[in-house]
């Protein structure tokens, strides 16, 4: 099935999410930011990823989820579990993330962070 869906770049610094590898079930969401964000250990923080979405069908939804990678090897999930974005969101999407370990942990810009 397609799925037809306009993403805008609200940032310069913005990369238009796509699949790692040929075999990639979700496209990849990035740190839109200029600077590193410092999520702190047992902390929550929002990261930008400088794109909208519009699905052309209202009845589509946009499914946010955690990077395996992140949470394995560093403790870092999603702070909501999944993140649902609505049909008629027109936002930048944000990724909020929570760190579960014991220790701090830096997302520098254009780090991948959850999947689209």
């Amino acid at each position: 099935m397609k799925i037809d869906v306009k993403i805008k770049k609200l940032r310069e610094s913005a990369q238009i999410p796509e699949y790692a590898t040929g075999g990639s079930a979700a496209l990849d969401l990035r740190h839109a930011g200029d600077e590193p964000i410092t999520v702190k250990a047992h902390s929550r923080a929002a990261i930008p990823t400088g794109i909208a979405v519009a699905p052309a069908d209202s009845s589509v939804v946009s499914i946010v989820c955690a990077r395996s990678g992140l949470a394995t090897k560093h403790g870092i999930a999603l702070a909501n579990g999944i993140g649902v974005i609505d049909s008629d969101y027109r936002g930048e999407i944000l990724v909020s993330l929570l760190n579960n370990s014991h220790t701090d942990y830096e997302i520098a810009p254009g780090e991948r962070v959850a999947q689209l």
